[in-house]
């Protein structure tokens, strides 16, 4: 079973991440993490670091407010609302996302399987100047 601690500190390393704390990702994962999300699909810490260091390099700022955590055994489940700032999006205005976080723990707590679902189109295609105005467009239609 994992210890609730676990899920805080994951929380609370995530609320801290940017570009210069990729190198503390052995305290939260595994080394043979799986990590997806609807973009990515990655294994092994090595490859989330690279992904994390490419990720936030041009993030301006970057913050989760959790909602829902739910713990059972060595699986959690976490809902946010994630809030960034990159300068190529929306431009360089506040971009907010809801989103879960499905986490399965290791015997020593650190993260092992990590799965984040989220609207693609609300974090990113929405936010491209040519792309998101076809985006909204279409999204008017159908409703």
């Amino acid at each position: 079973m994992a210890d609730p601690a676990a899920l805080e500190a994951f929380c609370t390393f995530f609320n801290k991440l940017d570009n210069t704390c990729t190198e503390k990702l052995y305290e939260v994962y595994t080394e043979d993490v799986i990590f997806s999300d609807p973009l990515h699909h990655i294994e092994g810490r090595e490859a989330l670091e690279r992904y994390f260091s490419a990720m936030y390099e041009n993030v301006k700022q970057c913050q989760f407010s959790y909602h829902t955590r739910q713990l059972q055994d060595h699986q959690a489940f976490v809902t946010w609302t994630m809030t960034f700032i990159h300068p190529r999006l929306a431009g360089g205005k506040p971009v907010s996302v809801e989103g879960c976080s499905a986490l399965t723990f290791a015997d020593d707590g650190r993260v092992l399987r990590h799965h984040d679902y989220f609207d693609a189109g609300a974090m990113l295609y929405e936010h491209l100047p040519l792309m998101g105005s076809v985006i909204r467009w279409l999204k008017n239609r159908l409703a």
